[in-house]
């Protein structure tokens, strides 16, 4: 029988959020790997394969709803065949982004969230010291975690094939001053001693960061075992391959468990306001010094920010990089509201429209 107190679980959980059904016959378990249509489940029973039950469709009225790696689910155990997920259980963390679709002539048809990781503690970061390092992406990852519940960690990987560590290092922790930031080879071992506080056991840890970064290799090095490709990057420009085509969580020997994802070319914000804030409060602290209250920050006197950025205590480059995520994400909140709407309206009428076919 397996332990899913190991897995993070506890019944404290146990009020259902989506789906239909719960009861007697169904049984707590964690997703640890997802298909196209097909899950894998971890339960007292061991691991099984699942699927959703039909009538969870009906629950659904977007993306966000259905289970994801990292999800505790209650499903219908099936010990001769295929299980089925019934409901899913309350989230306490999520990582999100954007999910753009419909672009043609650079408009965007509809926006969704797209749930990456559930339940996690932390997440991890990665960035690879080579020519393809950038701070700007660093916090775009910064603001969406601090959206997300988990604790942000920035994991500089492939220290042994950089020239200068300390530069980068500093880069990231000017630009995040309360954040871990650690460099680290996965080929040598350097670094990995720094990681054990965070892997602790029944702690999740979810991997994010774009193709040939070092996710794979950094995984095996933890596991002790290689139970992940690791395929090389281009040489002309440092991008990765693909390597980890679906999302999948691993029990570390230490207790700990690993979310490893897909590499993302492109990191869309989505519902990032705290985030933002959170990531930025350094700059939003300015807005309160500033001579009026609305201010635009822009040729209006007595302006904190434009002050700050004379006199150097606010770097160009950082207000920049706000403005930038504050414009995106306004863009982003009202195409999704408009998509949610729509949404939850389209099904109130097809629920309207089933229950008059019933009084027939």
């Amino acid at each position: 029988m397996t332990d899913l107190k190991q897995y993070g679980y506890t019944k404290t959980s146990q009020t259902t959020t989506r789906g239909s059904e719960s009861g007697p016959d169904t049984i707590p378990g964690r997703v640890t790997e997802h298909r196209r249509d097909m899950y894998t489940v971890i339960t007292r029973h061991g691991e099984l394969a699942a699927s959703l039950k039909g009538t969870y469709y009906h629950g659904a009225v977007s993306r966000n709803d259905f289970p994801c790696v990292g999800d505790f689910v209650l499903l219908q155990y099936n010990n001769s065949g295929e299980s089925r997920i019934a409901s899913l259980l309350p989230r306490w963390s999520k990582f999100s982004r954007a999910d753009f679709s419909g672009h043609a002539a650079g408009y965007v048809k509809t926006i969704q969230e797209q749930v990456v990781a559930a339940n996690f503690d932390y997440v991890f970061i990665l960035s690879s010291l080579n020519q393809d390092f950038k701070v700007s992406r660093i916090t775009r990852y910064l603001t969406q975690t601090y959206a997300s519940g988990g604790q942000p960690v920035v994991i500089l990987t492939k220290a042994d094939l950089a020239d200068d560590i300390e530069t980068p290092l500093a880069m990231v922790q000017r630009a995040a001053p309360d954040v871990p930031v650690i460099a680290v080879s996965a080929h040598t071992g350097d670094g990995l001693g720094l990681l054990s506080e965070f892997l602790m056991p029944g702690k999740t840890i979810v991997f994010l960061g774009m193709s040939g970064v070092g996710k794979s290799s950094l995984l095996n090095a933890l596991m002790d075992a290689e139970v992940m490709l690791v395929k090389g990057i281009r040489e002309d420009d440092s991008r990765g391959r693909h390597t980890t085509t679906h999302r999948q969580l691993f029990m570390l020997p230490s207790g700990a468990m690993v979310i490893d994802t897909p590499g993302m070319r492109e990191l869309g914000l989505f519902d990032a306001d705290e985030g933002i804030s959170a990531g930025f409060s350094d700059v939003e602290d300015l807005f309160s010094q500033c001579r009026f209250s609305d201010c635009g920050h822009k040729t209006e006197p007595g302006c904190a920010v434009r002050a700050a950025l004379t006199s150097g205590e606010l770097p160009i480059e950082r207000w920049e990089r706000y403005q930038a995520q504050r414009r995106e994400n306004r863009f982003v909140d009202n195409k999704a509201s408009f998509m949610r709407e729509k949404q939850a309206f389209q099904k109130s009428i097809a629920l309207y429209s089933k229950s008059k076919k019933k009084k027939r």
